[in-house]
């Protein structure tokens, strides 16, 4: 009798065991056939991670923050030059040349399984990545709420979206605090970009025309029809600024603010139709930074938000 229980019982466990097996062996043939993560990126495409990605490499270093910020610094193996926007995490990783120039043998000396593009800059690299197996996702930064996509899709790379979350609300926050420091006045601006060939109107898609129109003020060229290789600035015209008569001016420039100054007070000066403007009888000339208003200010576009405001309310902020 004893035998007899003693074998029964040993079948019962043979077949606990079997089950247990052929139950976890089941979950992981349904865990292998699923993804980690589905993003539409910036140029429309759907892209499945089939794992968390481990290896990053980044066409841009505006990327690089808003990774750190939700929890990506760690998986970062190589970034382009870059003289801004370089947090100290990423300044002794690999360089994958410069952001104009993505060096591709390079990208793929760091073996990454995954690789964020600036759109409009380094699409080119796509198809050689993705016919080498590795994954892209094309990123735009450029207006407020590309900002907000940017750091929604890199939360799901990293895994943490709800660190992305409430990243986005605190930038929310911070603007929404700006708005109700200064009055409600909707003033009427333009925003003139210096280079050496010359001077163009920036639009409401730039950095600075979207910062203008989250402060409720209107751009005086709205409107206008963008250059053909720029969708963001318009043909500067003297007299088209004249006849709009803007309350203020913002000027952005590439260089050294004292010689962007000294280059646009001769221009002024030296043309009495730019004496007529109101925004120049008023002193009303507002120089705004580079690294704020040309290079997109990324997570830092509540700081972007307040120093425009500042320009015009100084004595608010002052308190």
């Amino acid at each position: 009798m004893k035998r007899i229980l003693l074998s029964l019982l040993t079948v019962v466990m043979a077949a606990f065991l079997l089950t247990g097996c052929g139950s976890q062996s089941g979950q992981n043939s349904s865990s292998s056939g699923g993804s980690y993560a589905t993003i539409t990126d910036a140029m429309g495409r759907t892209v499945t991670l089939p794992a968390k990605p481990q290896r990053i490499v980044v066409t841009s270093a505006s990327f690089l923050e808003p990774l750190e910020a939700v929890g990506g610094a760690d998986l970062v193996v190589g970034r382009p030059d870059s003289h801004t926007k370089m947090p100290d995490y990423a300044r002794g990783l690999a360089s994958v040349g410069k952001v104009y120039q993505i060096d591709t043998e390079k990208v793929m000396s760091c073996e990454p399984d995954l690789v964020i593009v600036n759109k409009g800059m380094n699409e080119k690299l796509i198809d050689t990545l993705e016919s080498n197996g590795i994954k892209t996702v094309v990123l735009d930064m450029k207006s407020y709420d590309d900002v907000k996509n940017e750091v929604s899709i890199l939360g799901q790379i990293t895994g943490e979206t709800d660190q992305a979350d409430q990243l986005i609300a605190q930038m929310d926050e911070k603007i929404k605090e700006v708005r109700q420091k200064i009055p409600q006045d909707k003033h009427r601006v333009s925003i003139i970009h210096s280079t050496n060939q010359g001077l163009t109107v920036q639009l409401d898609s730039s950095i600075a025309g979207c910062v203008a129109n989250m402060l409720g003020w209107e751009n005086v060229a709205s409107g206008s029809t963008p250059l053909e290789k720029n969708p963001d600035a318009a043909p500067y015209s003297i007299e088209t600024l004249v006849s709009q008569n803007p309350e203020m001016i913002f000027i952005t420039s590439m260089g050294k603010l004292s010689e962007i100054k000294k280059n646009m007070d001769e221009t002024m000066a030296s043309n009495p139709a730019w004496q007529s403007l109101e925004a120049v009888k008023n002193g009303r000339i507002y120089y705004l930074p580079q690294d704020m208003f040309l290079l997109s200010p990324g997570v830092h576009y509540p700081e972007a938000v307040e120093l425009m405001a500042k320009c015009v309310y100084p004595d608010v902020f002052a308190k």
